[in-house]
């Protein structure tokens, strides 16, 4: 009788779960571990379950190579084991990217993240960056605690795009948006209503980015 070929023996098993859309990072070790441009690449690669050995073909890099950067990668929670072949006494280990893309929270940066509360300029675009900033540490702390606690996080995101015909009406829909927003704050809020709960408001305007010609009225 002919020797069975090691793939006779064949094992595979795989571990489901699902692919968030966004993980918020807010560990610096977890950050530079993102951004280095080699696990960059391999966390873009792996939105599809891959082994060691099929990325470092990819992304040319050798096998060792590929574990190293894979191992650290997972040890921050970036990545996660999908699923395993085994046959004889080898055993490949498939992983997966934990979501489907990454943000870096403000949180990372410690005491020099930017911070709303610091800027003296309302209208400046510096206050617009430091509030979006807000947003992202803010949410992405609370969808963490709800994922822990295995409920869905209550939010609201309107985006949209308006093309004014001159400053003059573009002033114009500032004040008559201000001017709704706060009389909807002030019918809905209730300070001492029991069992409320707070909710940050936030509403920003900023020019689309474009490359059309930049003598264009702004």
């Amino acid at each position: 009788m002919q020797g069975r070929s090691p793939i006779d023996n064949l094992f595979c098993q795989e571990y489901a779960a699902a692919m968030i859309d966004v993980c918020v990072i807010d560990e610096p070790q977890a950050a530079a571990a993102a951004l280095d441009p080699v696990r960059c690449r391999l966390l873009a690669e792996l939105r599809e379950p891959a082994s060691a050995a099929g990325l470092a073909e990819r992304v040319g890099l050798t096998r060792q190579q590929a574990n190293y950067h894979l191992r650290t990668l997972e040890a921050h929670g970036l990545v996660r084991l999908a699923g395993e072949k085994r046959w004889g006494g080898l055993t490949e280990r498939r992983l997966v990217a934990t979501a489907s893309g990454y943000v870096v929270s403000p949180s990372a940066l410690g005491p020099v993240a930017a911070d709303p509360e610091r800027s003296t300029d309302r209208l400046a675009a510096g206050y617009l960056i430091a509030l979006a900033a807000r947003v992202v540490r803010e949410v992405g702390d609370l969808v963490r605690r709800a994922n822990e606690a295995g409920k869905r996080l209550a939010t609201l995101a309107v985006d949209t795009e308006v093309r004014f015909r001159s400053p003059t009406e573009r002033a114009a829909f500032c004040n008559e948006l201000t001017e709704a927003i706060t009389k909807l704050v002030s019918k809905y809020h209730d300070e001492s209503a029991p069992g409320g709960r707070a909710h940050r408001l936030v509403i920003v305007a900023h020019p689309l980015p474009r490359e059309t010609d930049p003598k264009e009225p702004s």
